[in-house]
């Protein structure tokens, strides 16, 4: 029988009981809401509320305990969002290209890993969307964005990416930019920015987890 990734316990599921219930209160009930203006975002749940710290300590067993198999779950889970809530996409543009945030080669090499590649190819499993891993490159290292202002994290990510010559070439009509966390979206207007710069459209951004707050469940 396998452990748990979050606690420990023995579990012939993903998650044991007591952890599932925690991932289970994370979904956000109206995700259709931030999908507007000029940069539209798609988000499957909260990365933590006053009921739970689920969805953060979810995250942080993907990216940090060395546990991508998490990905798997956690990506499907979007993808079966999306599809239930089937946000508008413009005429024409139903399979959009999916793409995510890259990592700098040299944190790829130390993680071993890139978090957001092994979550958007589950999404893209379960909604057929086509899919480029390779499909944007990191051009420099960048300081991590925790603890950064917005000022700042928007200055640590300016110019720091690029699209790929196998992107350009493709010139697809329309591109999903799919990333982990969403907290003031700084990283992903910095992508999409490069991409449109080449004439690339971008139609959203699908994360994982959006910081923000709820109110208690009672």
């Amino acid at each position: 029988m396998a452990s748990c990734p979050l606690c420990g316990r023995s579990t012939p599921q993903d998650f044991c009981r007591d952890c599932a219930w925690d991932l289970g209160h994370c979904p956000i009930e109206h995700p259709l809401e931030t999908w507007t203006g000029p940069l539209p975002y798609f988000a499957w749940g909260y990365y933590q509320t006053p009921d739970t710290d689920g969805l953060k300590r979810a995250i942080a067993a993907l990216k940090y305990d060395n546990n991508p198999g998490l990905a798997r779950c956690l990506g499907q889970w979007v993808g079966q969002t999306w599809r239930q809530q089937r946000p508008p996409l413009p005429p024409g543009q139903s399979k959009p290209l999916v793409v995510p945030i890259p990592l700098h080669p040299s944190k790829l090499k130390q993680r071993g890993f890139n978090q957001a590649d092994l979550l958007a190819r589950s999404f893209c499993q379960v909604t057929g969307f086509p899919y480029e891993a390779t499909g944007l490159m990191r051009t420099r290292s960048t300081q991590a964005q925790f603890g950064l202002t917005p000022q700042a994290r928007q200055a640590n990510v300016q110019a720091a990416f690029a699209p790929s010559p196998g992107l350009r070439r493709r010139s697809p009509p329309g591109v999903l930019i799919f990333d982990d966390i969403y907290t003031t979206g700084s990283t992903v207007r910095s992508a999409a920015q490069c991409l449109q710069d080449h004439k690339i459209p971008v139609l959203g951004v699908v994360v994982l987890a959006r910081v923000g707050t709820r109110t208690p469940t009672a």
